[in-house]
């Protein structure tokens, strides 16, 4: 199984830091925000993640890349851990292709569909505005899939009422089968609904497992909300030809980065539970 991350937007929410840094490459503690969603795809088991980027966005391409200089420089200084790593970052099973112009999401997936090609296998989608740092949800996401028919499998959280409007919102009831609490079948999804239009409270979380007609149906999708093209559209499609299932997550299985304020409270609330770092907070 593959897995795909979407990595071209223009991160304009953190201007002027992401002037000619990609917003991806944003240390949450002591590392790149894109780094935790890579480790999360291999460690549910794929075996290739293929970033979706921009010309605009090289160092997230240069931080997955062998770098023996470095790796040299940093042994020859005694700090062999530091070296292993940087060895081990670019070892790993990263590809890359370029999406030309911010088309919208669903276009930004749709430009791994030739490197998805020969699988005609179900696949994971990684948005990088959410970590999860336990690497938990995916392989439930998996068994949710399995246990009806390899479905299309999303993640979803609820959010208040007022933030609605930043997300893709699903309809849908509870499967209802044992041991299947928090899981729903989807009937229905808007993209950025207002408040009054949203079918529930419960917003896709940013992890997808979809299945081949998915990437199919992308190619077809017209242009929706912002004159983009909303991979929630072409869910919506895929819900005429499959059912549709969402894992219901709580609010500290995963953690946004998609705003400024959410990078800030992320790191915050991670250092808190790192031994690395929440010795600093032992005055509070």
């Amino acid at each position: 199984m593959k897995a795909v991350i979407p990595a071209a937007g223009l991160g304009t929410r953190f201007l002027p830091a992401t002037k000619a840094q990609p917003k991806e490459m944003l240390p949450v503690l002591d590392r790149p925000a894109i780094q935790y969603v890579v480790e999360e795809a291999l460690a549910a088991g794929a075996d290739e993640v293929v970033v979706v980027s921009s010309s605009q966005k090289r160092s997230i391409e240069g931080h997955f890349s062998p770098d023996e200089g470095l790796c040299a420089l940093l042994e020859s200084a005694g700090k062999g851990e530091q070296a292993r790593e940087v060895r081990r970052l670019g070892s790993l099973p990263v590809t890359f292709v370029e999406q030309p112009e911010p088309r919208g999401l669903g276009h930004a997936v749709h430009c791994a569909a030739a490197a998805l090609a020969a699988d005609e296998q179900p696949f994971y989608v990684l948005l990088g505005d959410v970590l999860v740092p336990e690497c938990a949800l995916l392989p439930r996401m998996l068994a949710v899939s399995r246990a009806h028919e390899g479905a299309s499998v999303i993640a979803v959280m609820r959010v208040p009422p007022e933030q609605v409007g930043r997300f893709g919102i699903v309809a849908g009831e509870p499967a209802g089968g044992p041991g299947e609490d928090g899981v729903w079948r989807v009937t229905g999804m808007v993209e950025k609904p207002s408040r009054e239009e949203a079918p529930s409270d419960l917003a896709i979380f940013g992890r997808y497992l979809l299945t081949p007609l998915t990437m199919r149906l992308l190619a077809t999708t017209a242009p929706g909300a912002g004159g983009e093209v909303q991979l929630t559209d072409a869910l919506i499609a895929l819900l005429a030809h499959e059912e549709v299932y969402a894992l219901v997550i709580g609010p500290d299985e995963g953690y946004d980065v998609g705003t400024v304020e959410d990078w800030l409270s992320t790191n915050l609330r991670l250092a808190r539970r790192s031994p690395s770092f929440a010795s600093l907070f032992d005055a509070d």
